[in-house]
């Protein structure tokens, strides 16, 4: 079963993380164009929680909700 996740990216950010809490903060280095952030942010939350993940709300926004598994 899928889990689905409300997060806040922070694009531009000195190092790529995640800051547990709710909503999940997702800092990463890439710049919000052509969808860097967001693959960045895609990438980085695949690696943290071991599954897949793809965004399923917040495209071109800050405030996402994302899918995970």
């Amino acid at each position: 079963m899928a889990d689905i996740k409300r997060i806040n990216v922070i694009p531009n950010s000195k190092k790529a993380e995640v800051i547990k809490g709710e909503p999940l903060v997702v800092k990463v280095k890439a710049a919000p164009i052509k969808g860097k952030a967001n693959k960045a942010v895609v990438k980085l939350l695949s690696k943290y929680f071991g599954k897949s993940v793809s965004i399923i709300s917040g495209g071109k926004s800050k405030k996402k909700i994302v899918q995970i598994g």
